[in-house]
């Protein structure tokens, strides 16, 4: 192999493979003090998609981890930004640009203090709410309308409480069991969003 077929084959190594259907996101935190927190409940819902196509997320692009899978008969690319919550559009704006999608091919899955443990959301368009990741996404993206599946982690106990401590802080016991469910069904949320059931999704685990 000549110098110029290395380029030629890097080169193609490095565009799409072929047209996606849905760039799937989960929201968190890098590193292991963030594992199992609230905040990352995004990251654990996506890594449960990950779990029933049977890949890992670990190759490093768009400032986050992804991996390239099949979901419903149609290909898809997990995220796991890793620009830290406060700058995740940073990394879905850069895997938009390389896969050339715009915002209706976004599934964006998340925590929400608002709804209890366990329970999930799903909604087509919607302001921030407050929730960092999301306000980067749309600040960069200059638009609400994107799938997003809230995944409830129960708000803090009384006023006083410290809202960074309890986001960041983990699931106890019984609300542990309770997200792995929702996680399971934010995965079958997915392929039925992929699989173009959207009203089907939010019937079912719209909660």
């Amino acid at each position: 192999m000549s110098i110029f077929d290395l380029f030629d084959k890097i080169a193609k190594e490095s565009q799409p493979k072929a047209e996606l259907g849905y760039l799937v996101i989960g929201l968190g935190n890098p590193g292991m003090q963030y594992e199992n927190s609230r905040h990352n409940a995004g990251y654990s819902a996506v890594e449960t998609v990950a779990e029933t196509c049977s890949v890992k997320i670990d190759k490093m692009k768009f400032k986050g981890l992804y991996s390239d899978c099949v979901i419903g008969g149609k290909r898809c690319i997990l995220l796991k930004p890793t620009t830290y919550m406060n700058l995740s559009g940073e990394s879905v704006v850069q895997a938009m640009n390389f896969y050339k999608l715009d915002t209706k091919r976004l599934i964006v899955m998340y925590d929400d203090i608002s709804l209890e443990p366990g329970k999930l959301r799903i909604r087509k368009k919607g302001s921030h709410g407050g929730h960092n990741g999301i306000r980067s996404i749309i600040d960069l993206t200059g638009t609400d309308e994107f799938l997003r599946i809230k995944l409830g982690v129960g708000n803090k106990p009384h006023p006083d409480y410290n809202l960074a401590d309890w986001v960041l802080g983990k699931f106890g016991d019984e609300d542990g069991v309770r997200m792995k469910e929702a996680y399971t069904n934010a995965a079958l949320a997915v392929r039925l969003i992929v699989e173009d059931k959207l009203d089907e999704a939010m019937n079912k685990y719209s909660k």
